[in-house]
C-alpha cells in the first residue's frame, strides 16, 4: 500500500546539514554507486527528508524508484519489488530470457516455474545497471523494516553490489526495528531531533497562531520530534492553542503519539472507521476492495477521514493512501479483536478471485482451529511457491499450522515451513522455533521425510546442533521404515543422504550405525550415489575400495551430467578417494551457473568446496584462496552459517603451509570453538589436521603429534573418520620425530592393513612413505623409491616435494650425501615454487647440513634459521644442560626439548651436541654481518 505522506509540500526546517550530506552522497553515487540508511525515532522526519532527496534527484534528471514498506504487506512476497520495478517494466526486454522471466514471475505480472531467489536478485541488479546507463538511478525506500522478506533479501543483495555503477540507494528505518532487510555493513546516518531554534521555526511556520507559552510547552514535550511538533497542536482546542485553557497533562513522547493517532481515529464516524479498517487490513490501497466490502457509499464514508487528513483518496487512480503509516496502525489498534476478525471475513468474501489473499484473511478471521481454512492456506502456500515466493509460503504454512486441529497436521505443516525456508536459502531466522513447535505438537514428528531432511539442515545453519538434527531426522526415517505403508524410496533416499552428511559432520562412529541399518533395510532400493558415498565418505579406510569400480563408472559419465545435485553428490563420494579431478569440468559448470544465478546457492557452495579440496592437493593454492573468499561471501549472503568452517579450514591449511602460523592458528581455533557447542566434531578434526601440518612445517613435532592424535590415535585409522587418511603421514612423521617409534610402527601396520593403499595414487604414495619411515636400510630406500616412481606422483606437488624432503633427510643421515642433496634440492625448489616457506626452510637446512652452500632467500637470513624457542633451547644445551634440566627451566617435557634439538641440528649444519657452542657463535657472527 502506498503510504507516501499526503501532507502539503513544505520546506524542510532544521535539516540543512542532513540534506547537504545526502546530496553529496548521491552526487557521488550517481557516478560510482553507494548506499545509505537513515535511521531515527518515529516521526523524526525520515520520510520528509527522503521526499526532499528524491525531488533533488529528479530535478537533476535522475530516475527515482521509490518503494514504501508497510506493516500489513510484510507477508506478501515480492510486493515491494513490484512497487519498485513497475516503472521499469518496459525495460525488461533488455534482459536475458531467464532474468526477464524471473522478474515477471516474482512480481506477479507473469506466470511460470518458481524462480530461484538469487536469480531474481541478479536480474534486479542487472536491470538497474542497464537503466543507469541512460541516467543515474536512485532507489528510495521508506520504512525499510516493513518490506516483505523476499523484497528485503533482493535489495540486500543489490545494495552491496552498487559500487562502480550509477545506482544509489537511500533507505529509512525506525530506530530499534530490524525487519528482514539486512543493514549490517551499510553506512548509516542517525537523524537527530531538531534543535530548539529549529523547533520554534517549525511551529511558527505550521501553527502561527500558537501562544508563546503553548509553543514552549509543545517544544518541551515533543523533544525535537517534527511529527509531534506538527501534530500535537492540532489536538488542542482553540482556547488551549491560545493559552486560554489549560493543556492536557504531559505524557511520555511515544505514548503521547500513540494516543494522538488513536484519538484522531476515534473521532471519526463508525462507518468511516470501518472503511479505514478494511483499507488498513487489505493493505493494497485498492478502493475497489473497500467498495465491495461497504457498497457505493464508501466515498461518503471516507469523507471525514479525508477532511481530517488521515487519508488521501484519488478517484482517478482509484487508490487510497494513509498520510502516515502510524495512522493505519492506529486504525487497527483502535478496533476490537472482534471488529478485526469481522473485517477480515468481509475482505475474504470480496476476494474470491484472489485465493491467496482470501485464504490469508480467512486465517486472520479464524478464532479457533479450522482444518478447512488450514487447507486453504496450505494450498495458497503451494501457489506462492509456484511463483517463487518461498517466504510467503512459509508464512502461510505457519498460519495453517496454528489452525490445524490435529497435532500431526500441525507438526507436518511446521516442518514443511522449515523445509521451504531451508530450500529457499537458509534465511528463516525462526527455524529453531519452528522446529521446537513441530516437536511439541507431535514428539514423533510424523510427516514428510523431505521436510524432516531439510529441517535438519536448517537447524544446523541456525542455533541448533548436529546431534539434535541427527535425532530429528533419524526419528523420521525410523518411523517411515516401521510404517506399514510402502516405502517412498525417493524420499527415503533423500533423507538418508542428509543423515549421512549429519553423521559426517558429527564425526563419531555411533552416529553412523543407525544409518547403516536403515540402508540394509532398503536393500537394492538404495540409490547408487547414496551407496557409493556411504562407502567412500563414511569409513573409507575399510569400505572404500569395494566402491571404486562403480564410482569410476559413474564419474566417466559426469561430463554429461546436468543435474547440480547429482554433480555435488558425485563429488562427495569422490573426496576421500581423490577422484575430484575427474569431476572438475562438472564442478566448474555448477560454479558458473551459481555465479549467474542459475543454480541453487547450496550447490554452488558444494562445487566450490570440491574444487578447494582438489586444488589444495594439486598445489593451486592461490585459486583456493579465491574460492574460499567466494564461499564465505555466499555463506554470509545466503545465511549458510554451518559451512563457514569449511572455507576457513582451506584458509588455515594454506596459511599454515606458507608459514603464516598465527593466521592458521587463529582460523583453526575459530573452527574448534565454533564446532564444540554444535557437536560438529567432524569440523574439529579438519582443524586438527591443519594444525598438525602447520606444526610439522615449523618443526614443532610434539604439537604435530598431539593434533594428529586428535584425528586418530596411533595404531588405528578410527572407524568412520575418513580424515584419518589425510592425517596418517602427519602422525607417523611426528611420532618418529618425537621418539615414539613404536607408535609410528603400529600406525604403519594399521595403514598397511586398511584400504588406504588401494584408494588412490596419492594415498598410495603416502603409504609408501609411511612404510619407508618405519623401516630401515635397503627396505626404507625401496619404499621411498617406489613412492617417487613414475610421473603420477608429480600430480600432487606438495606431497611429492615432502617425499623428496623426507627421503633426502633419510639419505643424509645414512651418509649418502650426494643423493641426499639431489632430492633435497628438488624439494627446496618445489616448496619455494609453492610458497611453502617453512617447508623450504626445512629443506634448505638439510641441504646445508649435507654440505651444500646456498644463497639466502628472502626470509632465510641467519636469524630466521631458529625460532626464538629453538634459540633458547640451543643456548641452554650449549652450556651442558641435559634435556630434562632444560625442560625444567622452560616448563617443557624432555621429549619436546629432544624434538626441538632434532630439528635444530640440521638447521645449524651439525650432528652432535658438542658442536652447538661453535655453531651458535657462527650464527651470531653471521647475524652481525648480515
Amino acid at each position: 500500500m502506498d503510504t507516501t505522506p499526503a501532507h502539503y509540500s513544505r520546506r524542510l526546517i532544521g535539516r540543512q546539514y542532513e540534506l547537504g550530506f545526502i546530496r553529496r552522497l548521491f552526487t557521488e553515487a550517481s557516478v560510482k554507486g553507494g548506499a545509505l540508511v537513515v535511521t531515527g525515532d518515529p516521526g523524526i522526519g525520515k520520510s520528509a527528508l527522503l521526499d526532499a532527496v528524491t525531488q533533488d534527484a529528479q530535478q537533476l534528471g535522475c530516475t527515482v524508484l521509490r518503494v514504501v514498506g508497510v506493516q500489513f504487506e510484510a507477508d506478501i512476497g515480492y510486493s515491494g519489488l513490484n512497487q519498485l520495478l513497475f516503472p521499469l517494466l518496459p525495460c525488461l526486454d533488455n534482459l536475458s530470457e531467464a532474468h526477464r522471466d524471473a522478474l515477471r514471475v516474482a512480481t506477479g505480472i507473469g506466470s511460470g516455474a518458481a524462480p530461484d531467489r538469487l536469480l531474481v536478485s541478479t536480474a534486479t541488479l542487472l536491470l538497474l545497471r542497464k537503466v543507469a546507463e541512460e541516467a543515474p538511478v536512485l532507489l528510495a525506500v521508506d520504512d525499510v523494516p516493513w518490506l516483505d522478506r523476499s523484497t528485503a533479501v533482493v535489495l540486500g543483495f543489490v545494495v552491496r553490489r552498487l559500487i562502480g555503477s550509477r545506482v544509489g540507494f537511500v533507505a529509512t528505518a525506525r530506530t530499534g526495528t530490524d525487519g528482514y532487510f539486512e543493514r549490517g555493513g551499510l553506512p548509516e546516518h542517525v537523524l537527530k531531533p531538531l534543535a530548539d531554534d529549529s523547533a520554534h521555526e517549525l511551529l511558527r511556520t505550521v501553527h502561527p497562531r500558537l501562544a508563546t507559552s503553548v509553543r514552549r510547552r509543545i517544544i518541551a514535550e515533543a523533544r525535537g520530534n517534527p511529527l509531534a511538533l506538527v501534530e500535537l497542536p492540532a489536538m488542542l482546542s482553540g482556547p488551549q492553542q491560545q493559552a486560554e485553557a489549560s493543556m492536557p497533562l504531559i505524557l511520555p513522547l511515544n505514548e503521547r503519539l500513540k494516543a494522538l493517532f488513536a484519538e484522531r481515529v476515534a473521532e471519526l464516524p463508525s462507518g468511516c472507521r470501518h472503511a479505514l479498517l478494511l483499507a488498513a487490513l487489505d493493505g493494497t490501497g485498492d478502493l475497489s476492495v473497500i467498495e465491495q466490502g461497504i457498497g457505493s457509499s464508501f466515498v461518503d464514508d471516507l469523507g471525514p477521514a479525508e477532511r481530517s487528513r488521515v487519508v488521501m483518496v484519488d478517484l482517478a487512480l482509484y487508490r487510497l493512501a494513509f498520510s502516515h503509516p502510524l495512522l493505519a496502525s492506529a486504525v487497527v489498534e483502535s478496533a476490537t479483536s472482534g471488529e478485526r476478525r469481522e473485517a477480515h471475513r468481509s475482505l475474504a468474501a470480496t476476494l474470491v478471485a484472489h485465493p491467496e489473499r482470501r485464504a490469508w484473511h480467512l486465517g486472520e478471521a479464524a478464532s479457533s482451529a479450522d482444518e478447512e481454512v488450514a487447507k486453504l492456506l496450505e494450498a495458497a502456500a503451494q501457489r506462492k511457491l509456484s511463483r517463487g515466493d518461498a517466504t510467503g509460503a512459509v508464512a502461510a504454512l505457519s498460519r495453517a499450522a496454528r489452525l490445524s486441529p490435529l497435532p500431526q497436521d500441525k507438526s507436518r505443516r511446521l516442518a514443511e515451513a522449515a523445509y521451504i525456508g531451508a530450500d529457499a536459502g537458509g534465511e528463516l531466522r525462526s527455524a529453531s522455533a519452528l522446529l521446537d513447535s513441530a516437536r511439541r505438537a507431535d514428539p514423533a514428528l510424523r510427516g514428510s521425510l523431505l521436510a524432516a531432511a531439510a529441517t535438519a539442515h536448517l537447524l544446523i545453519n541456525t542455533d541448533g546442533d548436529v546431534d539434535t538434527a541427527h535425532t530429528l531426522l533419524l526419528g523420521a526415517v525410523e518411523a517411515h521404515l516401521s510404517s506399514p505403508e510402502p516405502n517412498d524410496d525417493f524420499a527415503l533416499g533423500e533423507a538418508l543422504h542428509t543423515l549421512l552428511l549429519l553423521c559426517w559432520y558429527g564425526g563419531r562412529a555411533e552416529l553412523w550405525e543407525p544409518l547403516v541399518e536403515a540402508m540394509d533395510q532398503m536393500g537394492d532400493a538404495v540409490p547408487e550415489l547414496l551407496w557409493l558415498t556411504s562407502r567412500t565418505f563414511g569409513d573409507a579406510a575399510r569400505t572404500g575400495a569395494q566402491a571404486l569400480e562403480r564410482l569410476d563408472r559413474v564419474l566417466r559419465e559426469s561430463s554429461a551430467e546436468t543435474d547440480p545435485t547429482r554433480v555435488i553428490r558425485m563429488g562427495t563420494a569422490s573426496a576421500y578417494v581423490d577422484r575430484l579431478g575427474d569431476l572438475r569440468e562438472a564442478s566448474w559448470r555448477v560454479i558458473r551457473q551459481g555465479r549467474r544465478g542459475e543454480s541453487p546457492a547450496r550447490r554452488h557452495l558444494g562445487a566450490l568446496m570440491h574444487l578447494c579440496v582438489e586444488y589444495l592437493f594439486t598445489g593451486r593454492w592461490d585459486e583456493v584462496d579465491g574460492f574460499a573468499e567466494e564461499g564465505l561471501r555466499i555463506c554470509e549472503e545466503q545465511e549458510y552459517n554451518f559451512f563457514v568452517w569449511y572455507f576457513r579450514y582451506c584458509q588455515a591449511f594454506i596459511a599454515g603451509v606458507r608459514g603464516q602460523n598465527d593466521s592458521s592458528r587463529v582460523l583453526t581455533e575459530q573452527i574448534k570453538q565454533w564446532a564444540a557447542p554444535r557437536g560438529a566434531h567432524g569440523a574439529a578434526l579438519w582443524a586438527a589436521q591443519a594444525q598438525a601440518l602447520c606444526a610439522l612445517g615449523c618443526g614443532d613435532f610434539e604439537e604435530a603429534y598431539r593434533q594428529s592424535c586428535l584425528v586418530s590415535g596411533p595404531g588405528e585409522l578410527s572407524p568412520f573418520v575418513p580424515h584419518a587418511l589425510w592425517n596418517a603421514l602427519d602422525l607417523v612423521e611426528s611420532a618418529i620425530r618425537t621418539g615414539r617409534t613404536d607408535e609410528a610402527r603400529r600406525h604403519a601396520r594399521a595403514v598397511r592393513d586398511s584400504d588406504m593403499p588401494a584408494l588412490s595414487p596419492r594415498l598410495h604414495l603416502q603409504v609408501r612413505v609411511i612404510e619407508a619411515m618405519t623401516a630401515s636400510g635397503k627396505e626404507a630406500e625401496q619404499h621411498f623409491e617406489a613412492a617417487l616412481a613414475g610421473e603420477q606422483a608429480r600430480r600432487w606437488p606438495f606431497e611429492h616435494a615432502r617425499t623428496k624432503l623426507l627421503y633426502g633427510e633419510y639419505l643424509r643421515r645414512a651418509r649418502n650425501t650426494g643423493e641426499a642433496r639431489a632430492h633435497l634440492s628438488s624439494a627446496l625448489a618445489a616448496f619455494r615454487g609453492l610458497g611453502a616457506l617453512p617447508w623450504a626452510n626445512r629443506a634448505a637446512a638439510e641441504l646445508r647440513a649435507a654440505g651444500e652452500r646456498l644463497p639466502r632467500e628472502a626470509g632465510e637470513g641467519p636469524k630466521a634459521l631458529l625460532t626464538p624457542q629453538e634459540l633458547e633451547i640451543a643456548t641452554l644445551a650449549a652450556t651442558g644442560l641435559t634435556n630434562k634440566q632444560i625442560g625444567e627451566r622452560l616448563f617443557l617435557s624432555h621429549r619436546t626439548v629432544g624434538s626441538h634439538l632434532y630439528q635444530i641440528y640440521p638447521k645449524l649444519g651439525i650432528t652432535t651436541r658438542a658442536a652447538l657452542r661453535d655453531a651458535l657463535a657462527d650464527l651470531e657472527e653471521s647475524a652481525a654481518n648480515a
